[in-house]
């Protein structure tokens, strides 16, 4: 059931980062965003990594996640720890990454995009989630 959760959880970030995707490529005008400045965030210089959007890292990102825990959840994949590891690394790594565009939005840009927030929770929950599922132990010993 959790993997279903993160399975659900990362489709709501694909949704998410694709929303602040299009904006950031001109693709829509404007960002529904009642508290905060999103597009003050989206519009800095720190809204670029290696030539693409942040968000569009955010969508791979969020894809990806998808993809496995929907491998984790159905298929003869389903008692890997290979994967149970590589879907907690995968998702720590977006707790880090999404710690360090917090820390951006903080400090270097002192603006706050109230989406970039709900993602970093979204990248947080699914980690703790992921942890939940104790990727780590055997099968034999899940029963």
């Amino acid at each position: 059931m959790r993997r279903r959760l993160v399975a659900l959880l990362a489709l709501g970030g694909v949704f998410l980062a694709t929303y602040l995707t299009l904006y950031k490529l001109g693709l829509i005008g404007t960002l529904a965003c009642s508290i905060g400045e999103c597009e003050t965030v989206q519009t800095s210089r720190w809204a670029t990594f290696l030539g693409l959007p942040v968000a569009a890292w955010g969508i791979g990102f969020y894809l990806l996640v998808f993809v496995l825990a929907l491998l984790w959840s159905e298929s003869a994949l389903s008692e890997s720890r290979a994967l149970g590891w590589t879907m907690a690394a995968l998702t720590g790594w977006g707790v880090l990454f999404s710690t360090w565009l917090t820390y951006l939005e903080l400090y270097v840009i002192h603006a706050i995009c109230t989406w970039c927030v709900v993602s970093a929770i979204l990248a947080t929950v699914l980690f703790v989630v992921v942890l939940a599922e104790r990727p780590w132990r055997s099968p034999e010993l899940a029963a």
